[in-house]
């Protein structure tokens, strides 16, 4: 057995293509899912151990009990990948403040939770490898995604820091920075009234899951998840101002019906 890999966000999306590229190369699976769609999760992925755990991370007593569906194997934890997030389109003068609360309990909150775990467990092992799924957001920003985009730019900065840290405990940290994906994440935030709501231009989540897994077992910092075009956006978006890159994401996030 190669070990065993932690994914929150498993149930679906590039979490649960993430969860299948590590259980085609020998881990065994703990996955965390809000929805009763991780309770099928082991049928899904047959040819490994699967531990679906049920949970929503923004609940802190839920998220407790998902560290301790974990610790209860009473097994070294090789792989964590965190995973779990979302995003609400809309003019920020329209969007509900609740939901927006809601999204940064779930990028930001509960994935520094589980990151003080995960590493504390890590540093007592002298062993490990992270994975922290951020976006291509991260390097721009985000209009009528206004609040999206810099939640994925703190996992990103958080995730290059604590790869520093983590070093002299023999654990590696990689960011994975997706860009724009053929999943139901944009339909789920409300933006099907914008480019983002047409999947067929957009990368396969295997693809992305793909090299979230190969960059993090090669330990490397980050990767870009996506094809060349993609890769092109994350180099071109070190290079524009960022009043220009605003306008260019504006023009992609807007919903058609607005003004």
């Amino acid at each position: 057995m190669t070990g065993i890999a932690l994914v929150t966000g498993a149930s679906s999306g590039i979490g649960f293509h993430i969860a299948r590229q590590l259980a085609s190369r020998g881990y065994d699976i703990v996955g965390i899912g809000a929805s009763e769609r991780i309770l099928a999760l082991p049928d899904r992925l047959p040819q490994v151990k699967v531990t679906p755990v049920r949970a929503d991370l923004t609940d802190r007593g839920q998220l407790d009990a998902a560290w301790r569906s974990f610790e209860e194997l009473g097994v070294p934890l090789d792989v964590a990948v965190l995973n779990a997030g979302k995003s609400l389109g809309g003019g920020f003068v329209d969007t509900d403040l609740d939901e927006e609360l809601h999204m940064l309990d779930l990028n930001v909150t509960s994935q520094l939770i589980l990151a003080k775990r995960v590493v504390r467990r890590m540093a007592e092992q002298k062993q490990g490898r992270i994975l922290i799924t951020t976006s291509l957001s991260a390097t721009t920003p985000t209009p009528y995604e206004s609040i999206y985009g810099p939640t994925r730019a703190f996992m990103y900065s958080f995730a290059q820091g604590l790869r520093e840290e983590m070093r002299e405990y023999g654990v590696s940290v990689t960011a994975l920075l997706p860009g724009a994906t053929a999943t139901d994440f944009h339909d789920t935030a409300g933006m099907q009234d914008t480019k983002f709501g047409d999947n067929s231009w957009k990368n396969d989540p295997e693809l992305v899951a793909r090299l979230g897994v190969d960059a993090l077992l090669a330990g490397r910092d980050h990767v870009v998840g996506g094809d060349r075009n993609t890769r092109w956006s994350a180099l071109r978006n070190k290079l524009i101002p960022e009043h220009v890159k605003a306008r260019r994401f504006a023009s992609d996030s807007k919903p058609h019906t607005s003004k």
